[in-house]
């Protein structure tokens, strides 16, 4: 990954975006596509739209997606005593969010504070089971309420402090991985293709509040309309101790992007996708979905009547955490094989099952 791309991934990784506060993540990926694309728009929720046009004589479309919120949590009461309860945005895990640096995100500016947790000292026991996000607090070190108040207010949303940081094998390591990674990916997609001339249109999009039930989705896949969506995010590299053998997919770090198969992944995509990863020499792994992706996938595919979409995961480590894992040649096979889909996918279309 050079230079001016790694810049763009750590510009994202740096800002918070949790779920139903997106703007300033939306506005980094906003920032970086309108030097390529030829058209950029957003709707009224913060979904963002950027656009390669294709030829005049070319009607097939194609989108790449991924989703720009992340978890966190969000102030819901200032106790008398000046500290922070706070309740879930999306799926944040009680297990780790004791003893962490957090800030609160207010209109005036960021507020540092951390996750307060009783010393072992003082526990009765140590049974290892974490208080329910309700029961924990955010201590912004104000003597009182009064003096909290003139901080935050309810609503106010806090995200865990940001680190980025290299591990060995060029392996990354940061909070919000999930998924920055994805609009990382469909941003460079776009470029991608639009460096190679797509005769297609492609489309790249970020989408909002994804944690809290793929709403986002649901409104761009309504008013978008595509012949196609590969919708870009992370899944479980099961490659490290202690996940369960009934948990395991098989897929690994470092062993490229991950086609899923069944449920809402169309058949034909998933053939396209694979036979140009061939032609390309891109490795890729296969996962299977019964059932649900658990990704935007979900929604698009039942968006407009239906249209054909596929779940592309990129393998993370400790999902939803705050030291997610990625490896960034995995990262740039994703673009890398978008990039290749959207000059090849008229060659594709119509993507139907052939019945």
């Amino acid at each position: 990954m050079d230079e001016p791309h790694r810049a763009f991934l750590d510009d994202l990784l740096a800002t918070s975006s949790p779920s139903g506060y997106e703007v300033p993540g939306q506005r980094v990926w906003v920032d970086y596509v309108e030097a390529f694309a030829d058209e950029v728009r957003t709707d009224e929720y913060g979904n963002a739209v950027a656009v390669h046009e294709g030829s005049d004589d070319c009607d097939t479309s194609i989108a790449f997606t991924g989703h720009g919120d992340e978890i966190g949590f969000i102030v819901r009461e200032v106790t008398d005593d000046g500290f922070l309860r706070i309740g879930r945005v999306g799926g944040s895990d009680k297990t780790v969010a004791q003893g962490q640096h957090v800030t609160v995100h207010t209109d005036d500016g960021p507020v540092p504070g951390v996750i307060g947790q009783m010393a072992i000292h003082l526990r009765d026991g140590d049974d290892g089971d974490a208080p329910d996000i309700a029961e924990q607090h955010v201590d912004v070190g104000v003597a009182d309420g009064e003096d909290a108040a003139d901080l935050v207010e309810v609503g106010d949303p806090v995200t865990f402090e940001q680190r980025v940081r290299e591990l060995e094998d060029g392996r990354l390591t940061a909070r919000g991985m999930d998924n920055r990674v994805g609009i990382w990916a469909a941003a460079e997609g776009l470029r991608r293709a639009a460096e190679a001339d797509a005769e297609a249109t492609v489309y790249a999009v970020s989408t909002v509040q994804e944690e809290v039930g793929l709403q986002g989705a649901r409104m761009v896949g309504f008013d978008l309309d595509p012949d196609a969506v590969i919708a870009c995010d992370v899944t479980h590299a099961t490659d490290s101790p202690g996940v369960p053998g009934k948990k395991s997919t098989g897929v690994e770090l470092g062993e490229g992007p991950v086609v899923a198969r069944g449920s809402a992944n169309h058949p034909a995509l998933v053939a396209a996708v694979r036979d140009v990863a061939d032609e390309r020499d891109v490795d890729v792994q296969l996962q299977a979905t019964g059932s649900r992706t658990g990704t935007d996938a979900d929604a698009f595919y039942v968006s407009r009547g239906g249209t054909p979409t596929l779940s592309l995961g990129l393998p993370n480590r400790y999902m939803h955490t705050p030291v997610e894992v990625i490896e960034a040649d995995d990262l740039d096979a994703t673009a890398d094989l978008l990039g290749a889909v959207g000059a090849r996918a008229e060659s594709y279309a119509p993507f139907d099952v052939g019945l």
